[in-house]
């Protein structure tokens, strides 16, 4: 693979569905938490408001497919859709990849991976300042037939033509591969589904969160690490529970202090989001265009402030000259729409095209 190619993450959250009715209330998707939005700080860029195709609903193919469209100009080779399977046959949010498979006749690739976690309902009590956390979809793993039914609903998906592929075989990210009991086992029961059907073989990439994680041994049973350096803006501790320990300390100190502590600035954090494993054959690097999840924190959110589409252009270049020696350069965008995270490449009303044209712009320079 001599050219780069950009895999963009795509959240399929923006459609009422009746579990979101029941928890959070009737119509509830993404755009609720985004358009309530409050700024923190004199010139803070909230609430943010898309632009071009404005507060969508992914149940309309028009938008689906406008979407592929902007994809395809800022040059990403495919959307990795978030897939939520639960255990047992039950899913969430699949409609969208759904539709694409029966009915769309975008021509972007696609691909899948599995964001095996579970839901919880967060509520800041600021009477007891503090956290509360209700599990309401629990992830499950119950067994060897279960791995056969969760290949088997998705088997159409895998036939889809435009599913992406590299080394002509079939990409699924594990966004918690270490969660997933016996995940060596369940990984060559479906290589062997895979043969059974007629289809190429799986290429099982792993996500990793956390800097400190990545030589955990349970990632290199698969083919590549997907590895995202967002955790360094704000970490401090030499192990993976201590920087989450350190986040979430500043996060409780933020909302009993109404202080927004964790505000940065893009450009200078932008070598807190590399890492020199970058530069290995079996990592393939995450870009970060912007980040600021007020929509879901508030007063507690991180805050990469000036994320400016001409920053993420610099940050581009960054990834592309570590990856220029290699042979395998995929890369992963986080995310193509995650609204509610403040991480998100469709046009805005502040910087309309801006981060699609810088991302376009880079690739084009490293052609």
């Amino acid at each position: 693979m001599n050219r780069i190619e950009v895999i963009a993450f795509y959240l399929p959250q923006y459609h009422p569905v009746s579990e979101n009715n029941e928890w959070y209330g009737p119509g509830f998707t993404e755009w609720t938490n985004v358009g309530k939005a409050q700024p923190l700080f004199r010139g803070h860029n909230q609430p943010l408001v898309p632009a071009d195709l404005g507060y969508y609903d992914l149940r309309l193919p028009q938008v689906r497919e406008a979407q592929a469209e902007l994809a395809k100009d800022a040059g990403i080779s495919a959307f990795c859709y978030y897939h939520y399977w639960f255990g047992n046959g039950k899913q969430l949010l699949e409609m969208p990849l759904r539709e694409v498979v029966q009915n769309d006749t975008s021509d972007l690739p696609f691909c899948m991976c599995w964001a095996n976690h579970t839901w919880y309902k967060k509520m800041w009590s600021s009477e007891h300042n503090m956290l509360d956390m209700q599990a309401i979809m629990s992830q499950e793993y119950p067994g060897e037939k279960d791995w056969d039914l969760h290949f088997y609903t998705l088997l159409d998906t895998f036939k889809d033509a435009r599913y992406y592929k590299i080394d002509g075989r079939l990409v699924f990210v594990l966004y918690h591969a270490a969660d997933i009991p016996h995940v060596e086992q369940y990984m060559q029961r479906w290589q062997e589904l895979a043969k059974q059907e007629g289809l190429p073989s799986f290429y099982f990439m792993s996500y990793v969160d956390d800097i400190t994680d990545v030589n955990n041994p349970v990632h290199d049973l698969c083919e590549q690490k997907v590895v995202c350096c967002k955790s360094n803006v704000e970490s401090i501790g030499g192990t993976s529970f201590m920087r989450k320990l350190y986040r979430f300390s500043k996060t409780l100190l933020s909302r009993v202090s109404h202080i927004p502590l964790g505000v940065y600035n893009y450009d200078k954090i932008r070598p807190k989001l590399l890492d020199d494993c970058f530069k290995d054959e079996n990592i393939a690097p995450v870009l970060i265009p912007n980040w600021d999840n007020t929509a879901r924190r508030g007063i507690g959110a991180m805050v990469l402030h000036k994320a400016t589409p001409d920053a993420f252009y610099r940050h581009c270049k960054d990834v592309f000259s570590m990856i220029a020696h290699k042979q395998n350069k995929v890369v992963f965008l986080k995310s193509w729409n995650e609204w509610g995270e403040g991480n998100y490449m469709e046009p805005c009303l502040k910087y309309g095209h801006g981060y699609i044209e810088s991302l376009k712009r880079a690739l084009d320079e490293d052609a």
